[in-house]
């Protein structure tokens, strides 16, 4: 009977319509981190503006992980938003508008500005015969980069990773209606490559590789490995992809794969399919709400998985407030051969954000999580799974920028689930002064306290930032002290982290970043050495 039920929605996807969105990820890597303040380096920040959403890949979803508090020619300054471990030089990406809006659809949290939300409404509002007389252009564009990281110290041998990454996006392939899309990257150290012999796909990872068809009545069509931003909870879909817009309404569906949980390569044994429908309304003052619901089925073997309901809402109808909530249902379960269709809360994630003066702006943010059990692929210790408990979490955080220079902020986290000790507490404070009289350079300083069950702390930094030579070489240094103290035991750890970076911009595409870190502790001295090559076309 299921199998017939999977037949029929893949027959049925094939009348599906598909209106889309086309993305412009503009990438940048983390440069510097003092807990829930992160500072972002990209080739330009062109089309970034404060309050924008930062994202980055994990498992093939688009996970939004923070929220741009202020911006300079190639940096920018962040604020956390979601409970993601993020290190230095991780590539993180946001969306710039090329012709329509992507809005991320997130299981976690996603965050887009009233004026971006604006322009998309009224671009999908532009009359199909307008759009039809749009001629069709070929456009090419990517990146290829190199990157190195080496860790070294008198203590410990030299671990050094490489990682190698291309992207090529072309748009209407010879002025048709073909489009494609593909992002791989490649990494690899000097201790693992044996594994990479044995499994090529534990070092190549392929996040997108799909081709577009697209006419001028709205029809789109994916064929490939492609994130949908309505779906973007359940990361890449391997298959097809349909999607139509009914006026206000928009239906859509897929059929296909999801990547292996082991290393991320095709594996047609775990099929999925599903449908979704989103509703956009638009009031007078350009206020916008967006529902989106889906139920999506995936399985191991032609045996269920996982059935879960998905359903998404954004609205910022009130000036100056943003709601965003998504909420996961597991429908299905089976524990000990016994198949049920249960209710189950999987996810539930809120954020509100109201901004009280023009330069003044407070968000709340909630999250309950608990495990998502795949029964067949975890059916090995499905019990051990169904023990573990709900994690909560609680974020606020408020923003103050004085006279267009200098930004105050401080956020605090509570976290906390059964199985802790006792909750996890951050609280975090900060001052950013852009365009320093005399020096012409940026600066920050922060401070954080941390308390878990099993270690408390503090982190102390201060952080400099200068363009030296006309838009050319840009440079930064860094300063942090952290001092942790161990609940369990008498040991403390201290560190002084000095860093220095310099960003090259050799000629108008090519660019170049070395930075180098040096961590002193009472007995011991490491060093990271970052490299980083990127060519744009």
């Amino acid at each position: 009977m299921e199998r017939r039920i999977i037949i029929l929605l893949s027959i049925l996807s094939m009348h599906f319509y598909v209106i889309g969105q086309s993305e412009n990820n503009v990438s940048g890597r983390v440069s510097y981190i003092t807990s829930q303040n992160i500072y972002l380096k990209f080739e330009s920040t062109d089309g970034l503006k404060p309050n924008d959403t930062i994202y980055m890949y994990q498992n093939g979803k688009a996970l939004p992980i923070l929220m741009v508090s202020q911006t300079s020619s190639i940096s920018a300054v962040c604020l956390k938003i979601n409970e993601v471990s993020l290190s230095k030089d991780q590539e993180v990406f946001f969306l710039k508008q090329k012709d329509l809006k992507i809005e991320e659809a997130s299981s976690t949290t996603i965050i887009s500005t009233d004026e971006t939300l604006k322009t998309e409404g009224a671009i999908n509002t532009l009359p199909t015969k307008e759009k039809e007389t749009q001629e069709l252009e070929t456009e090419v564009s990517g990146k290829l980069s190199v990157s190195s990281y080496s860790n070294f110290s008198s203590e410990r041998p030299l671990n050094q990773r490489f990682r190698y990454t291309a992207a090529v996006n072309v748009d209407h392939i010879s002025k048709s209606n073909f489009s494609f899309e593909s992002y791989l990257s490649f990494n690899h150290s000097n201790q693992n490559w044996d594994q990479i012999k044995a499994d090529v796909f534990y070092g190549l990872k392929t996040y997108a590789f799909a081709l577009k068809y697209e006419n001028a009545k709205g029809l789109k069509l994916y064929a490939g490995r492609k994130m949908n931003p309505n779906l973007s909870s359940i990361g890449a879909i391997d298959g097809l992809q349909f999607e139509k817009q009914l006026g206000s309404f928009t239906v859509g569906s897929f059929v296909g794969s999801r990547p292996d949980y082991r290393n991320y390569s095709f594996n047609l044994n775990l099929f999925q399919a599903g449908v979704y429908a989103s509703h956009q309304y638009k009031n007078a003052d350009n206020g916008l709400m967006r529902n989106n619901i889906a139920v999506v089925e995936q399985k191991n073997h032609w045996n269920t998985d996982r059935r879960f309901l998905y359903f998404q809402h954004y609205q910022s109808l009130i000036e100056n407030l943003s709601i965003f909530a998504s909420i996961e249902l597991d429908l299905y379960k089976r524990i000990n051969g016994v198949s049920k269709n249960d209710l189950q809360l999987t996810n539930l994630n809120l954020l509100i954000r109201y901004r009280i003066l023009k330069n003044l702006s407070v968000s709340l943010s909630y999250s309950s999580r608990n495990n998502i059990i795949y029964y067949e692929t975890y059916k090995s210790f499905v019990d051990r799974l169904l023990e573990q408990s709900t994690m909560n979490a609680y974020r606020l955080s408020v923003n103050y920028r004085l006279l267009n220079k200098i930004s105050i902020g401080v956020r605090g986290s509570y976290r906390s689930q059964k199985t802790d000790i006792e909750p996890s507490i951050n609280l975090n404070g900060y001052v950013s002064y852009i365009n320093i009289p005399f020096i012409n350079a940026s600066s920050t300083i922060s401070a954080t306290l941390l308390q878990t069950g099993y270690v408390s702390g503090n982190i102390y930094s201060l952080n400099f930032s200068k363009e030296l030579y006309k838009r050319v070489v840009f440079a930064s240094l860094n300063y942090r002290y952290v001092n942790y103290t161990y609940t369990f035991s008498d040991m403390k750890t201290t560190q002084h982290i000095p860093e220095i970076r310099l960003n090259w911009r050799i000629i108008k595409d090519l660019r170049a970043s070395v930075a180098f870190e040096s961590i002193f502790e009472e007995k011991y001295r490491y060093q990271r050495l970052y490299f980083n090559l990127t060519k744009r076309f």
